[in-house]
């Protein structure tokens, strides 16, 4: 099974391949630009196409080309071409693929906590144990970490961290929400650690739910955050001055940091169901006094308290409100319960 990206037709398909007899969309065409010896690529509607490059099209076996459309991600894009045209990975019905041996040992490059440098460190995933570990140096007898896979979150975030192919883990410690920065030179590299990863997750998911079927399970995997960006926040008093801090909503989870690497959050805040007491609502409270310089409030109400937000745009406040009411108007799973009991009893 192909983890790196789901498949659909490109939307917008001006360019083609002549070698390979494939429309492809103008993100793609830049990526066979730069596999000549595989692909070369011509404009359908601007270049002159010979008659023996319209017949290569017209009597090529392969399917149209598809990648994600939705995958704004440009290693992961590159990484499905060059697996597909460039590799062949796709062509042996029933291969096995280097990310579903269940296993993964080898070197990323890291963030520290606290002093910001990214320091080569070793990374060990395994199916059997159902664990991902790191080690601060290669031959460490005892590992920095062991997360559970069952927690993992992983989502490429290149902005962000600076890097092409920076890749953001996320996962659960002391009911808390730590966040680990990695990223490695080789594209592939990293675009295999992100599908092990995933693998690795579906074989726990299969154990977990032996009905259920791949369909119903992949999209439990990784996922890629609802929103990010910037609010201004007040206290739990709201008589403290409104701060900018940084927000991510992870489905039903929206934590706050002071700065966008760091490693753990600041606060977390649940977003449970409408029908229990949750809600979300443009501006602030009556007689709420905003130091703030953003204007544009936001009133998330739990049944434990009320939270106070502003948003720098008007644009960007109705966004965020979007994001929450959506969430909050889903029906709530059973692990979703689980884990709003674990927010009202955690310290």
């Amino acid at each position: 099974m192909s983890f790196i990206s789901p498949s659909v037709p490109s939307t917008d398909p001006n360019w083609g391949s002549c070698t390979l007899g494939v429309f492809i969309c103008l993100a793609c065409s830049g990526i066979h630009r730069n596999i000549p010896d595989v692909s070369k690529v011509k404009s359908l509607s601007l270049s002159r196409w010979e008659d023996h490059e319209v017949q290569v099209r017209s009597q090529s076996r392969q399917q149209s080309h598809i990648t994600s459309s939705r995958c704004q991600v440009l290693v992961l894009r590159e990484q499905w071409i060059r697996a597909k045209y460039e590799r062949k990975e796709f062509c042996e019905p029933g291969g096995r693929f280097t990310y579903e041996e269940g296993t993964r040992d080898g070197m990323l490059l890291k963030r520290g906590r606290d002093n910001g440098q990214f320091l080569s460190r070793r990374f060990v995933l395994s199916e059997r144990e159902g664990t991902l570990k790191y080690f601060t140096k290669y031959d460490a007898k005892e590992p920095k970490a062991v997360i559970k896979v069952d927690t993992i979150n992983a989502t490429f975030q290149p902005e962000k961290i600076g890097n092409p192919n920076g890749l953001q883990i996320t996962y659960l410690k002391d009911y808390s929400t730590r966040n680990v920065f990695v990223y490695h030179d080789s594209g592939k590299e990293i675009v295999d650690w992100f599908n092990s990863i995933r693998a690795v997750q579906l074989h726990y998911l299969k154990v977990a739910f032996p009905g259920a079927t791949d369909a119903e399970l992949v999209p439990k995997l990784t996922r890629n955050f609802l929103k990010e960006g910037y609010m201004e926040k007040t206290g739990p008093r709201q008589t403290e001055g409104f701060k900018k801090r940084w927000f991510t909503l992870d489905h039903r989870r929206l934590m706050y940091f002071k700065d966008p690497l760091d490693a753990f959050a600041k606060g977390e805040v649940f977003l449970g169901n409408r029908d229990h007491g949750y809600s979300a609502s443009p501006g602030l409270p009556a007689g709420t006094h905003c130091n703030g310089a953003w204007q544009y409030g936001v009133t998330i109400q739990t049944p434990d308290r009320c939270f106070l937000f502003t948003c720098e745009s008007e644009g960007d406040q109705q966004d965020w409100l979007k994001h929450f009411n959506d969430v909050m108007s889903a029906q709530m799973s059973p692990q979703e319960y689980t884990m709003e009991a674990l927010f009202k009893h955690r310290p």
